[in-house]
C-alpha cells in the first residue's frame, strides 16, 4: 500500500518537503530536552552573546522593545533581560510545548518577558511595534523565509534593527554540519547562503545590511539590517506611531485568546 506524503512546495526558490506541521512535531519532541542540548554551548550561547553585544551598542541604557522570533523556551529572552535590564522583551513561537516549558522562566521576570504563540509568517502584532527584532538559529525551519522576513520588517519601527542569526553553510565545514548533518536529522530545512540572506533582506526593504561570519565548531552568520525611516504624514506622525505601538499588547492578547 502506498504511503501518502505531502507534495513538495516551492519555498525561496527551493523545492522542499518541510512545512509547518513537520516543524511543530519536531519541536514538540525537542522541547523536552531543548534547554540541556549541547547546542546551547556550541551555537546558541555564542550567538546570543553576539546579539546582546550589538543590542547594547545600539540602545545603551535607553528603554526599548524587542521581539524574539522563534523564542522557544525563552533562554535567549531571559539572557536579554538579564544583560539589558531596560529592555521589554517579547517572544513569539509556533509551538505551545516550547512556550509551556519556559513558563517558570517567563513568570520570574514579572511581565518583562511576554511570550505569545504565533507564526513567524503572520506575526500577531501591530505594524511598527518594536525597536528591534531578533531571530537566532530558527530561521532555517521557516518554509517561506521571504514571508517571515517581510513580517519582521513590518513590525519594526522606522529605523528599527533586525538581528538575524543562523548556521553559516558557505564553507566545507559549515556545509557538512548544516546541509548534511542537520538536514539529515531535522529534515528538509534550508540554511541560507550569505547571498540568499542579502537578497531576502533587500527584497523586504531592509537597508544598511551588514554580515558577520563567526567561525567555530558550529559557525554562524550574523545579519544586521535597519528598517528604512518613513516620512510621517502631516499632523499624525508621532501620535500615529505611538498609537500603533500601544496596540501591540491588546492585539496580541486578543489573538492569543482566539
Amino acid at each position: 500500500m502506498d504511503v501518502l506524503r505531502p507534495e513538495p512546495i516551492e519555498a525561496n526558490g527551493v523545492a522542499t518537503m518541510y512545512h509547518t506541521a513537520l516543524a511543530k512535531d519536531e519541536f514538540v519532541e525537542w522541547s523536552k530536552s531543548y534547554d540541556k542540548s549541547i547546542l546551547q554551548l556550541l551555537l546558541f550561547g555564542p550567538s546570543h552573546r553576539a546579539v546582546i553585544k550589538r543590542l547594547r551598542s545600539q540602545f545603551g541604557d535607553r528603554p526599548f522593545r524587542v521581539l524574539d522570533v522563534g523564542c522557544g523556551t525563552g533562554v535567549f529572552a531571559e539572557r536579554m533581560r538579564t544583560a539589558l535590564p531596560h529592555a521589554e522583551v517579547w517572544g513569539v513561537d509556533l509551538v505551545s510545548a516550547m512556550l509551556d516549558k519556559g513558563r517558570p522562566r517567563y513568570a520570574a521576570h514579572e511581565g518583562r518577558i511576554i511570550p505569545i504563540q504565533g507564526d513567524s509568517e503572520r506575526l500577531p502584532f501591530a505594524t511598527a511595534s518594536f525597536d528591534a527584532v531578533t531571530c537566532c538559529n530558527s530561521f532555517h525551519h521557516y518554509p517561506h523565509q521571504d514571508r517571515a522576513v517581510a513580517e519582521m520588517r513590518r513590525v519594526l519601527v522606522s529605523g528599527g534593527k533586525l538581528m538575524l542569526i543562523d548556521g553559516y553553510r558557505d564553507m566545507p565545514w559549515g556545509w557538512l554540519i548544516y546541509d548534511v548533518c542537520v538536514a539529515g536529522v531535522e529534515g528538509a530545512v534550508h540554511h541560507c547562503s550569505a547571498k540568499r540572506f542579502r537578497d531576502l533582506l533587500a527584497g523586504a526593504g531592509f537597508i544598511e545590511h551588514a554580515q558577520r561570519r563567526h567561525p567555530g565548531f558550529a559557525p554562524f552568520i550574523f545579519n544586521e539590517a535597519s528598517a528604512p525611516a518613513m516620512v510621517p504624514l502631516p499632523h499624525i506622525g508621532v501620535a500615529n506611531d505611538a498609537a500603533q505601538r500601544g496596540r501591540v499588547t491588546a492585539e496580541s492578547a486578543a489573538r492569543q485568546r482566539n
